[in-house]
């Protein structure tokens, strides 16, 4: 069989592919080529480490160059052109919005987190068609978001960010992309750590003869009815997965290297009543979205503080597994030997069902090597497959952005970040002003909705910029200092979450086994500690007098204060 269109390219990783990030249903971004990557090694190559590029005739530029149009970037404009700031572009390497609702559309994509919560506060939508909604839905409302809040005329879609480095002397961003260049006063980064998917460097991959691609790349030209199927991983996209195509595959292998614990969705129809209610009544959403937030809050203390407290939850995956399979020893495999919790929790009533169908086979140990059309487990054992799909995640603790963004010392995040990514707030990072993350460094959640950390970074973001114009500055950065205080308490309270003790090997934690990934605290705590930009943790460089520039940020560097 002719191998798939769509097979990517293996990563090397040290990291096991259950361990590794997994969308699920909460994943932005596609994966740079071998071309787009050979024009990052060119650009390094024809200019020595640290010299600034010349520009061979004039740029555009802007106040604000967002990259990547998920939740984080659409968000980001929106807040921008609410504060007054429309003098931005958004550059987004694929040709349409919504990030990972864009590139995630295998069978089953939905979100695990309940829909009126997974959407804007500034943005309720009152017709969501489930309490957990799909793929298409959420896209959907992407789209909207960007029409409405009038997002269109600053897409610059089919452009990726090749190279940003800061202009120290002119005080600016210096941006190079796949479609031209620009300079910003500052970059807003909103591509997500779920982005670029990550594919184990597995022997004998590229000589397989049959379909591969990976969850977040699903080719959907290959046809999977009657197919022998192979799906590697189980973690959220797999268990999202594993249920749609089970009953339409000839046979099914799931190559598990470390099981899941997995809870009941209660998920339902929302009914043309409520929706009404929703659009007519509009405090009626509010008050459900305040209940779903506090029923999250809520739980915070049992994941950050005391662990203990999720033996009955574990009680109930438990139950869970007993009621979904009936094969003990399969009940066994299936059964995780860490505290729940430590991993991320699945949400499903079909998975265990489908694994204990017929043509289902669960091997133990993951894939070790691949001999033509034959798949070599961990155990030995082989297995014939006509396609093989990735459920293995994503390049999280080692963003590829990083390798492409130069700070004021010409060494990039990748280079910073080499013994493990940490920001100030999870925001911003010591030698690189003006740049601001929007899903940083310890900013992910183990219990609840993205959108509420990414609407607090966007309000510390907003206060920073209109900070740097209320005191006529060129450019902040937070000092070394206050970045390491704030992540040496950080990781502090890092040591008592069931991240920490409980047990297991998650893709939260980078290669030195720190957690990078997760916020050891409740939401709220985050959006008071991201509520103002506080001056004393910054170096701000002021604006030169006389000199040309935009209102609040200089084109020109001055006197620095810390």
């Amino acid at each position: 069989m002719a191998s798939s269109s769509k097979r990517p390219r293996p990563h090397a990783s040290e990291a096991d592919p259950d361990a590794a990030a997994d969308a699920g249903a909460t994943v932005p971004g596609r994966a740079a080529s071998g071309e787009e990557q050979s024009v990052t090694e060119k650009v390094a190559e024809e200019r020595p480490t640290g010299e600034q590029p010349v520009d061979e005739q004039p740029v555009p530029h802007v106040r604000v160059a967002v990259i990547g149009s998920g939740f984080g970037g659409l968000g980001a404009s929106v807040r921008l052109r609410r504060a007054g700031i429309t003098d931005f572009v958004v550059l987004e390497r694929a040709d349409s919005v919504g990030g990972t609702w864009r590139d995630n559309s295998y069978p089953g994509c939905a979100c695990d987190v309940p829909s009126h919560l997974y959407s804007f506060s500034f943005a309720p939508n009152p017709d969501w068609p489930r309490s957990f909604s799909g793929q298409p839905d959420i896209r959907a409302y992407l789209e909207r978001v960007a029409d409405v809040f009038g997002i269109r005329p600053h897409l610059r879609l089919n452009t990726e960010v090749v190279e940003a480095r800061w202009d120290v002397e002119r005080a600016r961003w210096r941006i190079t992309t796949t479609a031209g260049r620009w300079t910003a006063d500052a970059i807003v980064a909103a591509a997500g750590p779920l982005a670029d998917p990550q594919i184990p460097d597995l022997p004998g991959l590229d000589s397989f003869p049959g379909a591969v691609f990976h969850s977040s790349r699903w080719d959907h030209d290959f046809d999977l009815a009657g197919k022998r199927v192979a799906m590697v991983g189980t973690g959220a996209s797999a268990a999202q997965i594993i249920p749609a195509i089970q009953p339409r595959v000839g046979k099914l292998t799931v190559f598990q290297r470390t099981p899941a614990w997995v809870l009941p969705r209660r998920d339902r129809t929302i009914t043309e009543l409520e929706k009404w209610l929703h659009g007519r009544l509009p405090f009626t959403a509010k008050v459900r979205r305040g209940a779903l937030f506090a029923l999250r809050e809520l739980q915070v203390d049992a994941f950050v503080r005391r662990p203990g407290l999720l033996k009955l939850v574990q009680r109930l995956a438990e139950r869970h597994i007993a009621d979904g399979v009936a094969d003990p020893a399969l009940r066994a495999r299936l059964t995780p030997d860490y505290r729940i919790g430590c991993k991320r929790i699945l949400l499903s009533n079909t998975y265990y069902p489908a694994l204990a169908a017929a043509n289902t086979e669960v091997v133990s140990g993951g894939l070790r090597e691949v001999r033509g059309s034959t798949l070599v487990a961990a155990d030995g054992s082989e297995h014939e497959a006509d396609a093989i799909v990735f459920g293995t995640g994503f390049h999280v603790t080692d963003m590829p952005l990083g390798s492409r963004v130069f700070g004021a010392n010409g060494t990039s995040f990748a280079e910073e970040w080499k013994d493990g990514m940490e920001a100030l707030r999870g925001s911003t990072v010591h030698g690189f002003p003006n740049f601001f993350f929007v899903i940083g460094p310890n900013t992910g959640l183990g219990n609840s909705s993205m959108i509420l950390m990414i609407e607090s970074q966007l309000n510390y973001m907003i206060d920073a910029l209109t900070t740097l114009g209320r005191i006529g500055a060129a450019a902040m950065q937070p000092t070394a200092r206050a970045q390491r205080r704030w992540n040496l308490e950080l990781q502090h309270r890092m040591d008592r979450t069931v991240w920490t003790t409980g047990g297991c090997r998650s893709w939260y934690l980078d290669k030195s086994g720190k957690n990078t990934v997760l916020w050891p605290g409740s939401t709220t705590s985050f959006r008071r500690a991201t509520r103002k930009v506080d001056l004393t943790e910054y170096e701000v460089t002021l604006r030169q007098e006389g000199r040309p520039g935009l209102p609040g940020i200089a084109a020109e560097a001055g006197e620095v204060l810390v």
